[in-house]
C-alpha cells in the first residue's frame, strides 16, 4: 500500500467528513456502473450519468483537499 493509500485509509477510519464523502463517492460510482451496464440508455439515464459524474468529481476534489490538508499538517507536526 502506498503512503497516499495509507493516509486515505487512515482518514476513512478517523475523519467523519472524509468517510462520508468517500462513502458517497462509492455509492455514486456503483450507481454509474449500474447505468452503464444497461444495453440501451434513455435520455434520463444520460442526464443522470452526467450529473453523477459531476457530483463524483466534486466529492473527489473535496476529499483531495482534506487529504492535502492532512498531509500538510502531518509534515509540520
Amino acid at each position: 500500500m502506498s503512503h497516499l493509500e495509507s493516509v486515505k485509509h487512515e482518514l476513512i477510519q478517523k475523519d467523519e467528513e472524509f468517510r462520508s464523502l468517500y462513502q458517497e463517492h462509492i455509492a455514486f460510482k456503483e450507481r454509474l456502473h449500474s447505468i452503464r451496464i444497461k444495453s440501451l440508455l434513455s435520455q434520463e439515464d444520460e442526464i443522470e450519468m452526467k450529473k453523477i459524474k459531476l457530483h463524483k468529481l466534486t466529492l473527489k476534489d473535496k476529499m483531495e483537499s482534506i487529504l492535502r490538508d492532512h498531509m500538510r499538517t502531518a509534515i509540520t507536526s
